[in-house]
């Protein structure tokens, strides 16, 4: 071979090492860099290409998929009763993207999970469309919609749990949307309209938004001063003047009319009651340190708590006698998630035992096989057994005889506590109400539930968690209990 016959087959060899080169970094380095990038509209499309799996809720479908009669993208999200159910399924939109179950579950529903592998072998060789696998959750949709049917035109959030094995049975919020109004390539008006509303109906408030927790935190209050050897039952007068001054201030601490009977009042008479004096000193009494242990073995502080949907966290605050007094009785510093008071309900009517909260039961492929299955997970314990019963005595009293009657269910046996809680500059703002409870079986108790009313109609005077939130609770409870029978 002559010598410029040589050279330029070493160049077109060059050349073919360098594409083949190339070839190979595109395909095993930048693969997936290349798949997710923004602009590449060929993984939308083939997502698009088949309906979705579906989510579903007692055996029943809530979702679905619907032809959009468009040249690259064949199918869209639908919803069934979109409003009711986007605090758990959230969205699935063509231009705005996942949230939500349909985020975390997205292989799985548009059939791209490596455990469906098997699936799509048989598929491809059978000559059958990629099929999704479906998410089959544990909520109860009697229970749901006594929640979102209860909530109504109120502003405002509820969670419930079955507190034998953590199960979610409701989480409703509202104002909500319907996820199906901006599934599609072109509701573009439809998204712009839910960003700007100022009372932000795609806001998740059961799990993403906090709230001061007002007296239904008493009970973890109570739970503290039975742990911590401060009284060794709830009929034992407590240390407490009337008039009660937060420490280190000249500042008295009132209470909510005039409650005589606060004075060295019982744990029983003051959470019947919802004496601010008690619980403030026992909180003050107690410290911050230990008041916040307390808190934190419910899951406050607690940065981790995903159902698998990650859950805001709830704050109780390392701070000052003052403050420390007052985030004693729900106030200050201290927030909580509407899940996070259901935990506190669910951990006292199982017998001080928290199970960690999760939504999805099972999830299975196309053909049925179930590939997840979530086993019940306890969380922590709070109190022990004997505490729990002495926390389950004073919470039946506040809903036989205290603030807490309108969630009274027949012959049932219902604990629960109200809560009011300030906020706003000075106060100025309406309070929230607020209403944690749980009811008993000879089964033990198959549901815990918190409900808050972030706003309503109702003149300031009138805002009180017995009056507003516990109907709705009462609601949600006698759902679940038509329905486990």
């Amino acid at each position: 071979m002559n010598k410029p016959v040589r050279r330029i087959a070493i160049f077109c060899g060059l050349l073919v090492l360098a594409l083949l080169i190339r070839d190979n970094w595109l395909q095993f380095v930048q693969a997936d860099e290349l798949k997710t990038h923004k602009k590449n509209r060929r993984v939308d499309i083939a997502r698009y290409s088949q309906p979705r799996g579906n989510i579903i809720v007692d055996g029943q479908a809530i979702t679905g998929s619907q032809e959009t009669g468009g040249v690259d993208f064949k199918y869209k999200r639908t919803y069934k009763n979109g409003e009711m159910w986007a605090p758990v399924t959230g969205r699935s939109s063509q231009v705005f993207g996942s949230s939500q179950l349909e985020n975390i579950y997205d292989r799985v529903l548009i059939g791209d999970d490596d455990r469906l592998f098997f699936n799509r072998t048989v598929d491809m060789i059978t000559g059958k469309g990629k099929k999704g696998g479906d998410v089959i959750t544990t909520l109860n949709s009697k229970a749901q919609e006594a929640a979102f049917k209860g909530l109504g035109d109120k502003k405002g959030a509820v969670a419930a749990l079955d507190p034998r094995t953590g199960k979610i049975l409701a989480l409703a919020s509202t104002p909500s949307y319907d996820p199906s109004k901006i599934a599609g390539a072109n509701d573009g008006e439809n998204w712009t309209a839910l960003d700007k509303d100022k009372n932000q109906p795609m806001l998740n408030r059961a799990l993403r938004q906090t709230y001061p927790p007002g007296s239904t935190f008493k009970v973890v209050t109570a739970a503290a001063a039975l742990e911590n050897g401060l009284y060794k039952d709830v009929d034992s007068k407590t240390n407490s003047p009337l008039p009660w001054t937060l420490p280190d201030t000249v500042l008295p601490l009132s209470n909510e009319g005039n409650l005589p009977t606060c004075k060295d009042g019982t744990l029983r008479e003051a959470l019947r009651i919802s004496c601010n004096t008690v619980f403030g000193k026992v909180s003050a009494d107690l410290g911050n340190k230990k008041m916040m242990a307390m808190a934190e073995k419910f899951g406050f502080n607690n940065k981790q708590i995903f159902t698998p949907v990650r859950v805001e966290q709830s704050v109780y605050p390392k701070d000052n006698r003052p403050q420390n007094a007052m985030a004693g009785i729900g106030q200050a510093s201290n927030r909580a998630t509407p899940l996070q008071m259901a935990m506190v309900a669910s951990a006292v009517a199982n017998n001080g035992k928290l199970m960690e909260p999760y939504m999805v039961d099972k999830v299975r492929a196309p053909n049925l096989n179930v590939i997840e299955t979530h086993q019940p997970k306890e969380m922590s314990q709070p109190f022990s057994k004997q505490t729990a019963q002495q926390l389950q005595s004073i919470m039946e009293t506040v809903v036989q005889d205290g603030t807490g009657k309108n969630a009274k269910i027949g012959n049932v046996t219902v604990g629960g506590k109200t809560g009011t809680a300030q906020h706003g500059v000075d106060n100025s703002a309406n309070p929230y109400a607020w209403f944690i409870s749980y009811a008993k079986t000879d089964n033990g108790s198959p549901v815990a539930v918190a409900v808050v009313i972030e706003g309503s109609d109702t003149d300031r005077e009138e805002i009180a968690g017995g009056a507003l939130a516990a109907p709705i609770a009462k609601n949600v409870m006698e759902a679940v209990l038509k329905t486990s029978k």
